[in-house]
């Protein structure tokens, strides 16, 4: 209950809801209620007008002591037989009908609408949570999580969520509601069978509760199964060009449909026990029905009975919807497991916290004025050491370049200076200050970065470049795109600027691509710039486009560029060799060629490969 209670608390101001539905709620309760009470007085009027009951005088008449509903309804009924005749008093008893049955299905409808407007409020709620949630987490949670698990959340888990739990807000309120006044009504017309059909009831519970015992553990399971045929589809669309080329289409159709059929397995014996809930209830109640028939029955086939026969029928009648509201609460008791199963993976990435906040007091910087100084940093994955004892100094105006042997730590040093972690041990100081003690967003203001990976979105061109400063003008944009070598291409293409460039930039070429990422940084116009092995996947031909491009970009500005290809940061003013998370050698590069180090040798095997 308590994770069903605190996904209600998304739904807040849950009163601005609440209090209109209770209100609709109660008045279709009570009139629903009376449509059935009110064919007591039918039939009386029926059978009197029939000489199927006994007729008394209209002298004979006595009002009835108390507040018994049953007894004033058969007095109404009986004195408007004498006062108007059987037909008026016919036509009379239908239009009260008539009358109760239209307000109770108007309230009805009214409070499935504000329900309706609560559960999509709710929605909303959830999943904002959970997506500002997920942005806000360090690179470290996505490199340790799948995709697909994230996205299943996100998308298929608040959205069962939102039907179950919302949904069983609705029946455990009205339900329980509407149960209380049939129970009322049928004490109110014989307490001595009311007490009888009552004592069944928890036999009926027990067989339900047997029925949906272990829906809650299927339902994770199924969930979780979901998630990873979301993960196994996002990576075969995203690596469907390799899949062909190493003929793996058979293993992974496999794999995906594997999934599948266990994901298929899961939900038929979820379905099987939340549809055996159902007719098992309707069988108990019909059979609660048939044990009241007879025993009510005798009763007042010997006269033994507290009621008349129209009494007894409208008793029975009122009892069989009794078993509805108890159906209900049984569907909704079978359903409420998948969604608590579901919300409890929800709560899970909403409660996932990042390593990397700002303090309360951070501070807001506006300038990069003197270094970035790395002092005897560390950082670390879980207990696999990344970097070890880096103190570097990265002066400004200056381009640093980092070079070595792959998985040497390069990247991970470059994602240190915008904060995208945190050192594990040491310090990094920006003019001075640890970078702890600065805001992210005032921190990142100040970075732009160009990845060997190019992230672009399925937008038009101009939205692309645009990406940092949505105000940007078509001017300030082709500017950009100017000094990226990109503004010739992009006025062939289809539309211009506004071509839409498709997912993840797939209309454009490797070259392209890149050149639109250095036209957006370009345009976010930062002091100091993070270029990852920008050019490590071009062509010749682009590679010298897009290099020229990065050295305009590079033009005034202080600069880190981790270079795959070591012939474009020869005239860096400090290159830096990174060897298993250590610098192992630093200086320009005639520095370093003359030290016969690392570097010297990986000049070499570069020379020799080319």
């Amino acid at each position: 209950m308590k994770t069903y209670f605190r996904l209600l608390s998304f739904a807040k101001p849950i009163e601005k809801y609440a209090i209109p539905y209770i209100i609709c709620t109660i008045i279709t309760v009570v009139f629903g209620t009376l449509n059935l009470a009110m064919l007591a007085p039918l039939l009386q009027v029926l059978f009197k007008g029939t000489g199927d009951a006994k007729i008394d005088t209209a002298e004979s008449l006595v009002k009835p002591e108390g507040y018994n509903m049953g007894d004033w309804f058969m007095y109404l009924a009986d004195k408007l037989y004498y006062d108007i005749g059987p037909y008026e008093a016919l036509k009379y008893v239908c239009i009260v009908i008539v009358a109760s049955v239209f307000i109770s299905n108007l309230f009805r409808y009214l409070s499935q609408r504000i329900m309706e407007n609560l559960r999509i409020h709710t929605l909303l709620n959830l999943r904002k949570a959970v997506f500002n949630n997920v942005m806000d987490l360090h690179l470290g949670y996505f490199t340790n999580s799948r995709k697909g698990d994230v996205m299943s959340k996100i998308a298929s888990d608040v959205q069962v969520v939102q039907f179950s739990v919302t949904s069983t807000l609705q029946v455990a309120f009205k339900e329980p509601l509407q149960l209380i006044a049939y129970i009322i009504v049928l004490f109110a017309l014989s307490t001595k069978l009311t007490l009888f059909s009552l004592a069944v009831i928890p036999v009926s519970a027990f067989f339900i509760s047997l029925i949906v015992k272990k829906l809650r553990q299927q339902a994770r399971e199924g969930q979780e199964s979901y998630a990873n045929m979301i993960s196994y589809l996002d990576e075969a669309l995203s690596g469907v060009k390799i899949i062909k080329a190493f003929n793996a289409i058979p293993f992974v159709k496999d794999r995906f449909n594997n999934e599948s059929e266990y994901y298929s397995k899961i939900m038929r014996r979820m379905v099987r026990r939340q549809q055996m809930g159902s007719p098992v209830s309707e069988l108990l109640g019909v059979i609660m029905v048939a044990v009241i028939l007879m025993y009510g029955g005798s009763l007042v086939l010997n006269g033994q009975g507290d009621l008349e026969a129209s009494e007894f029928i409208t008793y029975i009648a009122i009892f069989s919807q009794v078993m509805r509201p108890a159906k209900a609460l049984t569907d909704a008791f079978s359903n409420i497991h998948n969604g608590i199963a579901a919300g409890e993976r929800v709560l899970e990435l909403i409660d996932e916290k990042s390593t990397v906040t700002d303090k309360p007091d951070a501070k807001v910087v506006k300038a990069f004025n003197t270094a970035i100084r790395f002092e005897n940093v560390r950082f670390a994955y879980g207990e696999k050491e990344i970097l070890c004892d880096i103190n570097l100094e990265i002066p400004k105006g200056k381009t640093i370049a980092l070079v070595g042997p792959s998985g040497g730590g390069k990247s991970t040093l470059i994602d240190l200076i915008p904060r995208f972690m945190d050192v594990t041990d040491g310090a990094i100081h920006f003019d001075g200050i640890d970078l702890r003690d600065l805001t992210q967003e005032s921190l990142r203001a100040l970075i732009g970065t160009v990845n060997q990976e190019t992230v672009l979105f399925n937008d038009t061109i101009f939205n692309n470049i645009a990406f940092a400063r949505p105000e940007a003008t078509q001017e300030e944009v082709e500017h950009a795109a100017r000094i990226a070598n990109a503004h010739e291409f992009i006025l062939k293409a289809e539309n211009g600027y506004e071509t839409n460039i498709g997912d993840r930039g797939a209309k454009l070429s490797g070259g392209q691509r890149q050149r639109i990422c250095i036209a957006r940084a370009v345009l976010k116009n930062p002091p100091i710039m993070l270029l990852d092995e920008a050019t490590s996947a071009l062509d010749t031909e682009s590679e010298k486009l897009v290099q020229d491009s990065l050295y305009k970009l590079m033009e005034n500005r202080t600069t880190v560029v981790i270079a795959h290809r070591l012939s474009t940061i020869q005239n860096a003013d400090k290159i830096v060799v990174l060897e298993a998370g250590r610098v192992v050698e630093e200086g320009t590069h005639h520095e370093l060629l003359a030290k016969e180090g690392l570097y010297k040798r990986l000049i070499d095997m570069q020379q020799f490969v080319d």
